[in-house]
């Protein structure tokens, strides 16, 4: 069950992601007809709820070489230089700089780099609320979606199909799902 924007009851605090319950992934489409998923295996998280949610914080940073698509070969090029350049650009961070209540949704706006090249990204965000687990800490779940243009962060390899299209599509779905664990 999603719980809709105004009915967030998220207590003050510092936030931290759950690793075991969470994934952070992306859907790309591969010769403009398949869909390709991969996810990253590495990362870290914290969110600092503030009294106004507007001033809350996110950061979230991903090791750029723990990506898995399910494809050694297709894992091997994407930490390569062609894409992700993880021996140059180890992390891929996340910093937001705005929060807002949409309908039924909230809009969590932020830094993302990925290469060193930092551009802003607003991730649609469902809440879908609190519970407290077997072992008494409060739990929190949330999953935040968002289309990017690779290309905005150098990330402009491809190969032109015969048909007219591309190998790999421009447009990437970004898919977090996040349990956060009360500190």
């Amino acid at each position: 069950m999603t719980t809709t924007a105004t009915q967030v009851d998220l207590p003050v605090g510092t936030w931290t992601l759950d690793k075991a319950h969470s994934s952070v992934s992306f859907v790309a489409r591969h010769m403009m007809v398949t869909k390709v998923r991969g996810s990253f295996h590495a990362y870290d998280g914290k969110v600092e709820v503030a009294e106004n949610p507007a001033d809350s914080f996110v950061n979230i940073e991903i090791e750029a070489n723990s990506v898995s698509t399910g494809s050694p070969d297709r894992d091997g090029h994407l930490i390569s230089p062609d894409f992700f350049d993880v021996v140059n650009y180890p992390t891929i961070q996340f910093v937001s700089t705005d929060i807002r209540q949409g309908s039924g949704h909230w809009q969590l706006t932020g830094d993302l780099t990925i290469k060193d090249v930092t551009r802003p990204v607003t991730l649609e965000v469902a809440f879908h609320g609190t519970e407290t687990n077997p072992w008494g800490k409060s739990i929190a779940a949330f999953t935040a979606t968002a289309e990017v243009d690779r290309e905005a962060w150098g990330l402009t390899w491809n190969v032109p199909l015969e048909s007219g299209g591309l190998l790999v599509s421009k447009k990437i779905k970004l898919e977090i799902e996040a349990q956060l664990i009360k500190a």
